[in-house]
């Protein structure tokens, strides 16, 4: 297996610039996600670590060798893409074996490593079958018995999972983490869907505008978001967002009405954010006056999105809850979980 290094990589359509001088270290064996809404760069970004987009500037290096001019098929790099691309005319085994055989490797040596495959995937049975007489699970689970049997130094994922119903994409997301920590193997794996990013990754790197908005431990992210971006991006449902003028220490609301505000940083007249997670505000006998928007029962926890002030929020609880939109309802908020953000810059306010 073998690191990563990207330095000052951008790329560029003509005049318009998708990948904007991005800086980036993957370790050895480490498993990191590239997350951001569409066409924010990640999946380019990936593809250029393949070799399958050319680079306008910067440099690329896995391991200790710049690859900017080696070619894809020398890189010892494996991509799993969305849409599977498997042969449609051959059977599974042939699917797998089809990289080994254009380097001519010897045919027990395929058959050993189809073999292998086979048995951590679950395909055992399927070898004969062609991709049509599959599921999209067992699909995607072929295409990665052919990056497997390469036995790469990288494995590259580009959003393997977004064709699945939502029930299979979790259970392939655990079969992901599994093969990644059986083969040991260095893993780079796109995804727009940030509940997918938060359950796989070492860490992630948030993208945006064909920038790196914010990278570390899925903790880290959740927990200290550095960007009103990456705060409304990371968690499901999304964190709460309220802008106002700082006043005396407290953010001022449009109809005149107030909350605690955190930061330290912010003076008087500050145009600022206050951010507070769902979880961080609940139904209480004493607190904000608000009125309910919906209930949302999804399981174990019960949302429900409120307004006050002109401003939508939603709290997410444990208990059974019931309301009729309009009812009149006291929000507390967890104070010590308040996050703050100059609304100019978008960055926090809190070190």
């Amino acid at each position: 297996m073998a690191s990563v290094t990207i330095r000052g990589v951008r790329k560029d359509y003509g005049p318009l610039r998708i990948i904007r001088d991005i800086d980036l270290d993957v370790a050895d064996r480490e498993f990191i996600t590239l997350v951001g809404p569409s066409g924010c760069g990640k999946s380019t970004l990936l593809r250029m670590i393949a070799g399958l987009e050319k680079i306008s500037g910067g440099d690329i290096s896995i391991g200790s060798e710049r690859v900017n001019d080696v070619a894809p098929m020398h890189r010892d790099v494996a991509m799993v893409f969305q849409s599977y691309a498997l042969y449609p005319h051959m059977t599974v085994a042939d699917n797998i074996s089809f990289g080994l055989r254009m380097r001519h490797v010897m045919a027990d040596k395929i058959e050993a490593a189809v073999q292998r495959a086979a048995a951590v995937l679950n395909l055992d049975q399927l070898l004969k079958r062609r991709p049509g007489q599959l599921s999209g699970g067992q699909r995607q689970r072929v295409a990665m018995g052919r990056a497997m049997v390469r036995n790469p130094r990288l494995f590259l994922f580009d959003e393997p999972l977004s064709n699945l119903d939502a029930k299979l994409r979790v259970q392939m997301r655990a079969e992901i983490k599994a093969l990644h920590r059986r083969l040991g193997s260095t893993s780079i794996y796109v995804t727009h869907d940030q509940v997918e990013a938060m359950t796989m990754a070492d860490r992630i790197v948030v993208m945006n505008q064909g920038r790196i908005e914010q990278q570390g431990t899925p903790e880290m992210l959740y927990d200290r978001p550095a960007t009103l971006f990456v705060a409304g991006f990371i968690g499901s449902p999304s964190m709460n967002l309220i802008s106002g003028i700082l006043h005396d220490g407290h953010l001022g609301l449009q109809d005149g009405s107030w909350l605690p505000f955190p930061a330290s940083m912010a003076v008087d007249g500050q145009a600022v954010t206050l951010g507070i997670r769902p979880e961080d505000i609940h139904p209480a006998a004493y607190g904000i006056a608000a009125e309910v928007v919906d209930v949302e029962p999804t399981g174990v926890d019960t949302l429900l999105l409120c307004r006050f002030a002109g401003v939508q929020v939603t709290a997410s609880v444990r208990e059974r809850y019931r309301a009729a939109p309009g009812t009149p309802i006291r929000l507390a908020f967890n104070t010590g979980k308040l996050h703050a953000f100059d609304t100019t810059t978008g960055r926090t306010l809190i070190d």
